[in-house]
């Protein structure tokens, strides 16, 4: 047992296997370098295995009292709300004896913005400059999600890579769930008379989602072939995101690892959303936990009924519409 802790990193989780390969392999490079002195363990939220609960339990295995939990993903959506602390205080309430302490998302961080840079013009350096960045374009992709906290730190990704690189303009977009969508979003911004357009998707791995990404570009390219479109690749194992999972870990016992309340659907009354206070601190991944990634489904129970799961989980799991606004629309308010 290490002695100086434990840290279990919380993945998302994928149908994808390159995604959970790509997790795992930035784990792996993590336990060698920034997480030396520390025994780390994985798991996922859905899907991908092993499952959270396995994590915990070999730390515990080994013996220690004190667990820094970490989330493996970039905004606090529901996921790193609720999901996550769910299955955080669910261990720590059937293990009294262990101090967990869970860190917050990687959120919006100066590494991660110079990360994303990189990827940017490691994809420009692959082109001819005779297109200047004020001719340029600047199309980045969020995930998206049911919150509009989460939703809206895209737009300040975008914001802050325009103005520190020189784009002439920035446009954002979704792979799921929020508007617009990469395709939508594309067609829009073609309408503002830009010869290059850079798509970065502001995700860490691969996966069902990049995918459409690129080719709700491709789409959008073949109708506009006077435009030159150029894909970026998603941040990965760049260094210095490694760093920033780092920082999280030591925020942990410096007190400075709050998330960002003040626009937090469940705890303030933001406009549209207001019956989202209080919701209960409930996970909503039970059925899908554990399963397997395409083609690999291990028949794993773990005491819930699995609904068949075919669609893309981007998003939550309700079968409600998209966004706030789509509900509005569909009730006719």
């Amino acid at each position: 047992m290490s002695p100086k802790g434990a840290v279990m990193i919380c993945g998302h989780g994928s149908r994808d296997e390159r995604a959970v390969s790509q997790f795992n392999a930035m784990v792996e490079t993590m336990k060698q370098t920034h997480l030396a002195d520390y025994d780390v363990e994985s798991g996922f939220l859905e899907f991908a295995q092993p499952i959270l609960r396995d994590g915990f339990e070999k730390l515990k295995a080994m013996g220690h009292k004190k667990i820094y939990a970490l989330p493996g993903m970039l905004f606090a959506a529901g996921h790193v709300k609720n999901d996550l602390p769910s299955e955080v205080n669910n261990f720590a309430h059937t293990n009294p004896d262990i101090d967990v302490k869970f860190g917050r998302d990687l959120a919006i961080d100066p590494k991660l913005l110079r990360a994303s840079a990189d990827r940017i013009e490691e994809a420009l350096a692959k082109v001819d400059d005779s297109v200047p960045l004020k001719e340029t374009l600047l199309m980045v992709v969020g995930r998206g999600t049911n919150d509009p906290d989460a939703n809206s730190n895209v737009y300040k990704v975008a914001r802050m890579l325009q103005e520190g690189l020189g784009f002439g303009r920035t446009e954002i977009s979704y792979s799921g769930v929020a508007h617009p969508r990469v395709n939508a979003g594309l067609r829009e911004a073609m309408k503002l008379g830009y010869k290059r357009v850079v798509v970065f998707p502001y995700f860490l791995f691969a996966g069902i989602l990049i995918d459409r990404i690129y080719s709700h570009t491709d789409e959008v390219a073949a109708e506009f072939p006077d435009i030159e479109f150029i894909k970026a690749e998603y941040l990965r194992d760049h260094p210095l995101v490694l760093e920033s999972f780092a920082e999280r870990l030591a925020e942990i016992d410096t007190g400075d690892n709050n998330m960002n309340c003040q626009l937090c659907k469940y705890r303030e009354q933001i406009i549209g959303f207001e019956g989202d206070v209080g919701t209960p601190q409930v996970g909503h991944h039970h059925h899908v936990m554990g399963i397997g990634t395409d083609g690999h489904n291990h028949g794993h129970d773990h005491g819930h009924h699995h609904h068949d799961h075919s669609h893309d989980h981007g998003h939550s799991h309700s079968h409600a519409p998209d966004t706030k606004a789509d509900s509005k629309k569909a009730t006719g308010s």
